[in-house]
């Protein structure tokens, strides 16, 4: 009963973290049709976020509030993807809809530039983010299963992300406008909604969020350069399983994935494990090329 409870616990931490990395890709992705391979350096960049601000607290704060600085680092981290999401969609992406495979080569492209200017400016070498004492230990259930405060914590911040998204999306006049962009670009502008800033908000928002997923990210382990090329496959995976631009089907994509290969891990190896759900996604979309949740369009075929 222990190991079942532990095991599930832990594919729900996977998927969480899956979740909130693929949520802004799956907004952008849906919207544009743009394939953002730099999706991992704005995960990355949400992390030295992270680290700038625990290195702000540590040298110009009081000893006493340095536990206090992750509460800030995390809409510090979401402000500073933003601005270079909206900068990259301002200058690059702009000149890109309609054209996946262009933009898949300029955003990869980008990723390696990012990359290196985190090399330079935080060296090669990983570096750790200390996590505040509030989140050390852990909740003791079943006499010796215990659920750490940090994965707790990530679990509940998903959560209030994705219910953010949900009512922006769904009861904000931008995300009213929004959701008709990406129903039918042409008939949305034609009644007057600026596709065109529609674009650049959506993508500014995706990257944010990968923000604060690489902030979140700080509290499982060291971090570096080449954080976000770890989670950027499973990332396009969530959206492509859970179906594009649907905000539904990347919660239940993700909860998938992560059940699946936190289940396949203890049955076999962590190699194989992913191996298996590949295969799997593979075989699914063979039978529904859609994903699990279709996008409704307006557009006439």
């Amino acid at each position: 009963m222990e190991v079942t409870v532990l095991q599930l616990f832990n594919g729900i931490s996977v998927s969480s973290i899956l979740l909130l990395i693929a949520l802004g890709l799956a907004i952008t992705f849906g919207l544009m049709k743009v394939i953002n391979m730099a999706h991992g350096e704005l995960i990355m960049i949400g992390a030295y976020s992270a680290y700038v601000m625990q290195n702000l607290f540590q040298s110009y704060m009081p000893k006493a509030a340095f536990g206090w600085y992750f509460a800030i680092a995390i809409p510090f981290s979401f402000a500073v993807s933003f601005l270079v999401g909206l900068l990259l969609e301002s200058t690059l992406i702009r000149f890109l809809y309609g054209r996946p495979l262009d933009s898949l080569l300029a955003t990869w492209g980008v990723g390696l530039v990012l990359q290196q200017l985190a090399r330079t400016i935080f060296g090669a070498p990983n570096v750790g983010v200390t996590s505040p004492t509030w989140l050390d230990g852990g909740v003791t259930i079943l006499g010796d299963v215990v659920l750490p405060y940090k994965r707790l914590f990530i679990i509940g911040l998903v959560a209030v992300v994705l219910l953010a998204m949900y009512v922006y999306i769904n009861r904000s006049h931008a995300g009213r406008r929004m959701r008709a962009v990406m129903q039918n670009r042409d008939m949305a502008a034609c009644l007057g909604i600026s596709t065109r800033r529609v674009d650049a908000v959506t993508f500014a928002i995706g990257s944010g969020i990968a923000g604060i997923a690489g902030c979140a990210l700080t509290l499982l382990g060291p971090i570096g350069p080449s954080i976000g090329t770890y989670y950027i496959v499973d990332a396009f995976m969530v959206v492509v399983l859970g179906g594009v631009g649907k905000l539904v089907g990347t919660v239940f994509g993700a909860l998938g994935i992560g059940l699946s290969n936190t289940l396949f891990e203890y049955w076999t190896t962590a190699s194989l494990g992913k191996v298996l759900v590949f295969l799997c996604i593979v075989a699914f979309l063979q039978w529904r090329p859609s994903g699990l949740f279709a996008m409704r369009t307006r557009s006439l075929e």
